[in-house]
């Protein structure tokens, strides 16, 4: 039996060999500001897979955040230790624009950038470090938050620092929303807010707070005193972590969580005693302006799943590649084909439409969206989120189960890749609330009508094939199931809606399978083939085995 080597890094660069996110970005972005995110991403490629990876693992392990509550006086100071290299990751990440740069000119290009690219630079960042790239999402969260809909006073003094690429003092953001009574039921919430002048002040406690005390600025949601019960009555807050004589701005940090898994982030439970607070937009709208930061989140949800996927997909390739058993490498045997072939396949699909709905996400945000747009980016956001985060927690186990024995062993990146993945099944929103949305976005909009509606419009564009033709089968299928469920009863719809959002995600998934496969043919028709066979259980035992057949291609 050949001997294994130790861990070694799987690829010295993230970006350059990942062939559907150069091609989504060729189709996405003009030849000017292609070129500009080609180099970019290049070197942020080279950083995620070597300087950032061996970072967070030790991050993960010896260098977690520690919550420093009292100075050497015995003062009250809630201050977050994170270890120097984290401190590295932080500048180097923030330079690149990932934040900035959606809101602020590229200086080498003379205009502001998108979505798209801020996403394909989270998407990467997310091989090495999901765990990091929570606080960022927090801080694009802010950052669109403050830009959208806080006054330009509020404006001027925080959206240049959380927007900072090197120029100025950086603000990492956060979105405080949870509490101990509420949980997923915002509505419920009780921190009040009393007013002091010009500006406000917050008390009361937020339970799961992340990025307490790296933030410069949290965002969060409190009612005004004599505001109506229930979701309508939150209004939305900006709150800088310190006051402007630098001392903490009355609030405190009781304890941090001690987390399954994205160690980087700092979590924890937030006391408000008077904290000064700006009002964001308009007083009766907080809950709107948070689901709206909470959909980009959702979207950064998707792209730390489909970055967890890519990075357990090349490890596991790598070492069943360079491991022999039972007399020969374990690439020879038709199961590790299967295994690696469909892990292939289901990769490219989904991260193919997660930047699909991105596409959609930017024309709506930039003001460019129809009502229709609306509602169907929703729609989107929804079932995809839903999806990729539960299979970014089954390719991770898929990983270690490639790997054997070793991929249980902490030396290797796959037990992190699981825990890290375990969690988006819950954050910005269980896969109950993904299905709530979808029943209340079929209830409001006759969304199932609008998504049966775009994606026949998008195979009618299609040279039929017998790959399209398999999905325009499964859509005739699923239109009937969709019309079924929006006439069910209230509880039924609950009941039966996680499943309809899978399938409604499946369909959306096989539509952009096709749309490449008669685009570019060859190994992405083949990749097609075996997402729509694997996904729609259409092969019978003993019929061709297309992983094993087409692995060289699709490999």
């Amino acid at each position: 039996m050949k001997v294994l080597q130790q861990e070694v890094a799987r690829t010295t660069n993230f970006f350059t060999n990942d062939e559907t996110l150069h091609k989504l970005l060729e189709m996405m972005l003009d030849e000017e500001f292609l070129t500009y995110a080609k180099r970019e991403l290049t070197d942020l490629g080279e950083l995620c897979a070597g300087d950032i990876d061996v970072r967070a693992k030790h991050t993960d392990r010896e260098g977690e955040p520690r919550l420093l509550r009292y100075d050497q006086y015995g003062e009250e100071v809630s201050e977050i230790w994170v270890n120097e290299g984290y401190k590295k990751t932080i500048e180097e990440t923030y330079n690149t624009g990932i934040v900035g740069y959606v809101h602020k000119e590229i200086p080498q290009l003379g205009r502001k950038g998108n979505y798209v690219y801020s996403f394909a630079q989270g998407y990467l960042l997310s091989h090495a470090e999901p765990g990091f790239y929570c606080p960022v999402t927090l801080t694009m969260a802010t950052a669109y938050l403050l830009d959208h809909y806080a006054s330009d006073e509020v404006k001027e003094r925080f959206l240049p620092h959380v927007c900072a690429t090197g120029d100025t003092e950086l603000y990492e953001g956060a979105t405080f929303l949870t509490e101990r009574q509420g949980g997923s039921d915002v509505g419920a919430n009780v921190v009040k807010a009393v007013q002091d002048g010009g500006s406000y002040r917050l008390y009361g406690e937020k339970y799961f707070a992340s990025n307490a005390g790296m933030c410069g600025v949290a965002m969060v949601l409190a009612r005004m005193e004599d505001a109506p019960k229930g979701s309508k009555g939150l209004t939305l807050f900006a709150v800088p972590w310190r006051s402007e004589d630098g001392a903490v701005n009355h609030l405190r940090i009781r304890r941090l969580k001690d987390k399954l898994g994205v160690k980087a982030v700092p979590s924890g439970e937030v006391e408000f005693d008077g904290a000064i607070a700006y009002v964001v937009g308009d007083p009766n709208k907080g809950i709107y302006y948070m689901l709206e930061a909470l959909n980009l989140s959702r979207i950064s949800n998707a792209i730390s799943s489909i970055g967890i996927m890519r990075r357990g997909f090349l490890e596991a390739k790598h070492y069943v590649t360079n491991r022999h058993a039972f007399g020969q490498p374990l690439t020879q045997y038709p199961m590790i084909k299967d295994s690696l072939g469909k892990f292939a396949a289901k990769l490219h699909v989904e991260v193919a439409t997660v930047f699909d709905l991105i596409q959609l996400y930017d024309s709506v945000t930039s003001g460019q969206g129809s009502e229709q747009d609306i509602v169907l980016n929703r729609l989107y956001i929804a079932i995809i989120k839903k999806e990729t985060a539960e299979q970014a927690v089954h390719y991770a186990s898929e990983a270690i189960e490639l790997h054997g024995g070793n991929g249980y062993i902490e030396d290797f990146v796959t037990p992190r890749l699981l825990r890290d993945a375990q969690v988006l099944t819950v954050w910005e929103g269980t896969a109950n609330i993904m299905a709530l949305e979808l029943i209340r976005l079929v209830d409001k909009f006759n969304a199932h009508e609008l998504f049966i509606n775009t994606m026949k419009k998008r195979l009618e564009k299609l040279e039929t094939n017998q790959l399209v033709e398999i999905v325009h089968s499964q859509l005739e299928k699923l239109t009937v199931q969709l019309n079924k469920f929006s006439k069910l009863d209230e509880a039924m719809k609950t009941f039966e809606a996680k499943q309809v959002a899978k399938k409604m995600a499946h369909m959306y998934e096989s539509v952009v399978a096709v749309e490449w496969a008669v685009k570019f043919g060859g190994k992405y028709e083949k990749l097609a083939d075996v997402y729509l066979e694997d996904t729609w259980a259409l092969r019978e035992m003993g019929a061709p085995m297309k992983t094993v057949q087409y692995f060289e291609d699709i490999m």
